[in-house]
């Protein structure tokens, strides 16, 4: 497969400006896509794309069902899949080319678009380190992104279709991808940028989503052990981030780490409590509603 037709697929809520951003960096990039589908999943007013951009439309709610149905319509060999707020960095698809050649499933890296990066915000510092850690996804655990994913046709269908919002949809998938078998390869040249969230509460919606889905899986008394004390050690955790903190080249300054570290503390102490209330309340379906899309 030296030379691939390669499908990009990307679902879309509600960005149209982040969009056209993509689509550019898509145009600009050294190797071209050769069939565009972007999947609307549900936006106000539906995106207007270039000519040669296929638009479908999902009414299902989430990215996987608008995934699923763009991979029904792609024909390429090699399906490579992006988000509407992602850029791909110029060489993105020619770095998949070439590591697609040896390999099933590709997970690129995933760095966070600063707007200013002489002067990180909160969250920019906090996400530059430990948003989006696909290396450590795929060998801690057996998956990556759907934000920079790259998988043969063929592997894709062996694996089946991605879940529904009561699932997180790329960890469900990447683990059943392993699960038969198929390594997941990661390609640190293959690059995209990611801008931060642009509040804390919408890193707590993430958040609510992922402690729900994780929540469920408990099913046995040892499950609800280590829930337990996974919440006792999650509010003093940050300590033991310090050393990784100060070695990450993803902020350099030291005025970023401090940012970095003081973004971690409040995550981890709201993760605390979401998982202590998880703990006493439980229904955790309460807290997956809470994100639309």
């Amino acid at each position: 497969m030296s030379d691939p037709r390669i499908s990009v697929i990307i679902p879309h809520l509600n960005q149209p400006a982040m969009l056209a951003r993509c689509l550019g960096s898509l145009r600009d990039g050294t190797r071209q896509p050769d069939e565009i589908i972007v999947v609307d999943n549900g936006s106000d007013v539906l995106p207007d794309v270039p000519a040669h951009v296929t638009l479908l439309q999902q009414k299902t709610p989430g990215p996987g069902p608008a995934r699923n149905l763009g991979v029904a319509h792609a024909t390429g060999d090699v399906i490579a899949f992006t988000d509407a707020d992602c850029l791909a960095r110029f060489d993105w698809l020619e770095m998949a080319v070439r590591a697609i050649a040896k390999n099933d499933i590709l997970g690129g890296d995933v760095r966070i678009a600063c707007v200013n990066p002489r002067k990180l915000s909160v969250l920019e510092a906090y996400e530059s380190i430990y948003a989006y850690r696909m290396e450590r996804y795929i060998a801690e655990e057996g998956f990556t992104g759907t934000g920079n994913l790259v998988v043969k046709r063929a592997i894709l269908e062996s694996v089946g279709p991605f879940a529904g919002l009561e699932k997180a949809e790329d960890r469900d998938w990447g683990q059943r991808a392993t699960g038969l078998g198929f390594e997941i390869k990661f390609v640190p040249q293959m690059r995209v940028y990611h801008p931060a969230r642009p509040s804390f509460a919408d890193l707590y919606l993430k958040w609510d989503r992922q402690l729900a889905h994780d929540y469920t899986l408990i099913n046995d008394s040892v499950g609800k052990l280590r829930w337990v004390v996974k919440t006792l050690a999650m509010g003093i955790s940050p300590l033991a981030e310090i050393p990784q903190i100060a070695a990450s080249d993803r902020v350099p300054r030291v005025i970023d780490k401090v940012k970095a570290f003081a973004g971690l503390c409040r995550i981890r102490v709201y993760r605390a409590g979401r998982m202590m209330d998880l703990m006493l309340r439980g229904r955790p379906e309460r807290l997956a509603a809470k994100w639309n899309r």
